[in-house]
């Protein structure tokens, strides 16, 4: 990529980029699935093959702080199962990227978006448990492949394998915690096996980490934010939030 379009921006563009910096936060500590805005923002004042490379080490940061707020709630019989999934989906994403265009990229995974929350408010149960165990049958064992292939396809093309996972997490009965904490480790293990790939791709290089390094200061308030924030969302308004979240992200893919 072309690094040094990532220097030729103005006050109020690196204004939307801290921005986007401070939503990762939020979202990482919130509402899953919110940062789709950040991906928009990133790539409405970036190229957007470079803002993928770009937003890769901010969302590691705030990954990093959810797993710090909410380690104690991770679920990891779920997380063993989708890592292989996810393994294959990352491999996929990146063979898609080297011919892929930015037009089919956007277009691909809106799609995939809209339909995971479709799919999630058809298949949405009544009763909740706050271990999930559909993991160990035969359909939870699909489901998790299904949604890991997807999650980790999404992530590696365009930093939008949250709302993909998002959709599988409620859809497998998680409450909001347990939620947060299996999510929080899932993005950190894998958005930091992600950055050999993108920086085989050219997506990072040393001018765009001077780039993150400027922004990756805003992360930390917005998860301050997410964290007081949650404990004032009950159950019911937090799943209708990442439902929102995800199919905003989705249709401004398909717009852009």
């Amino acid at each position: 990529m072309n690094t040094m379009t990532l220097w030729h921006i103005s006050l109020w563009e690196f204004a939307a980029l801290a921005a986007a910096a401070l939503l990762v936060g939020f979202s990482k500590t919130a509402v899953s699935g919110a940062n789709t805005v950040s991906l928009a923002i990133f790539a409405a004042v970036l190229p957007a093959r470079a803002s993928t490379g770009a937003l890769l080490p901010i969302l590691i940061v705030g990954d990093v702080l959810a797993v710090l707020t909410y380690r104690r709630h991770a679920h990891w019989p779920t997380l063993w199962r989708l890592f292989p999934a996810v393994a294959a989906g990352v491999v996929l994403g990146t063979l898609f990227l080297v011919w892929a265009d930015d037009g089919v990229v956007r277009t691909s995974i809106g799609a995939i978006l809209l339909l995971m929350a479709a799919v999630t408010l058809w298949r949405r149960r009544a009763a909740r448990d706050d271990e999930p165990d559909s993991v160990a049958t035969r359909t939870g064992r699909v489901k998790a492949r299904s949604y890991g292939v997807l999650g980790g396809f999404t992530t590696m093309v365009a930093n939008a394998g949250g709302p993909v996972m998002s959709m599988y997490l409620l859809s497998a009965g998680f409450r909001k915690l347990g939620f947060l904490g299996t999510s929080a480790f899932f993005f950190l293990i894998v958005n930091v096996s992600k950055v050999p790939f993108s920086v085989g791709l050219g997506l990072i290089d040393g001018k765009s980490l001077l780039l993150d390094a400027a922004l990756a200061v805003f992360v930390l308030p917005g998860a301050l934010l997410g964290r007081w924030a949650v404990n004032r969302i009950n159950q019911r308004l937090f799943e209708r939030l990442v439902i929102a979240a995800t199919v905003v992200g989705g249709v401004q893919l398909l717009l852009r």
